[in-house]
């Protein structure tokens, strides 16, 4: 797929399981489970997908998914399974050495986004794409360093802190256009400033969705997880967003839907549905 100077390619990095309750917060198990049934342990299972971007002289990720750099008892609670794609498995398959990255979009730290973004090398970390300049919104890298007891678990300093140490970190301040054609959509209601990046050239546009819609069930407005900071904002988030989205025709990008990578919008009864009619990554 192509948009504007963008050559775009979904990049998959494997698969893990969270806890259905958490995902779907105040929505009741016997509707959620209808759309995503949970495993023994009530777990549902979600994808890590990324986005790249070729184009402008930029080879640019948006996300790196959960990374590999994971213990025998987290691999237990999270299910991360790796075995039929990663990371850098699927780049090369697009034909990408971690040299040729130029830029990666983070649309948040937490480590299912971020967990990618360095490796773990002769114990050390270090940055996965050593060329590559990192993009975070300044509010949510300040919240980072500082997290709640109630999402602190999310955050793993080995993810992201390494890159500031080695000045690789290019703090975003709002909604600001990173290059063009691409401007990243700022939002509260998930964590503080999620950023969604927006590719455009005027007649097609692709939203990055991360973790406003993690599943196409997450259509419905009250369908908010309970690791969201803030769930009314995120619903007035998601009413805004989808409006303007189902208006232009925008593709939704997901992150972390097993089944659709990407969707179009079309009006339901309660709000907005998918429609299937959509061009596939």
């Amino acid at each position: 797929m192509k948009i504007g100077q963008y050559t775009i390619h979904s990049i998959e990095t494997g698969s893990f399981w969270l806890d259905g309750g958490a995902m779907f917060g105040v929505i009741p198990w016997v509707f959620w489970s209808k759309s995503n049934p949970p495993d023994a342990r009530n777990r549902v299972e979600l994808v890590a997908r990324c986005l790249l971007l070729q184009g402008n002289d930029r080879t640019i990720l948006l996300d790196t998914g959960c990374g590999t750099k994971w213990t025998d008892k987290q691999r237990d609670i999270y299910g991360f399974d790796n075995s039929h794609s990663d990371l850098f498995s699927s780049l090369n398959k697009a034909g990408i050495e971690r040299e040729d990255v130029t830029d990666v979009i983070l649309t948040h730290l937490h480590f299912d986004h971020a967990g990618g973004a360095t490796v773990l090398q002769d114990e050390n970390f270090t940055p996965s794409f050593p060329r590559a300049k990192y993009y975070i919104q300044r509010l949510h890298w300040d919240y980072a360093q500082h997290p709640t007891e109630k999402d602190r678990a999310s955050f793993i300093q080995e993810n992201y802190q390494p890159l500031f140490e080695k000045n690789m970190v290019e703090l975003v301040d709002g909604e600001v256009e990173l290059f063009p054609g691409i401007e990243v959509v700022a939002t509260q209601g998930h964590t503080k400033s999620l950023q969604l990046p927006k590719i455009t050239d005027g007649q097609t546009t692709l939203l990055y969705c991360s973790d406003l819609i993690p599943l196409v069930a997450h259509l419905a407005y009250s369908a908010v997880p309970g690791y969201d900071l803030y769930p009314l904002t995120t619903i007035e988030e998601k009413k805004q967003i989808f409006k303007k989205a189902f208006e232009e025709q925008w593709i939704l990008f997901l992150e972390h839907d097993p089944r659709y990578t990407v969707i179009k919008l079309k009006k339901g009864e309660k709000g907005f549905d998918v429609d299937r009619a959509v061009v596939i990554l």
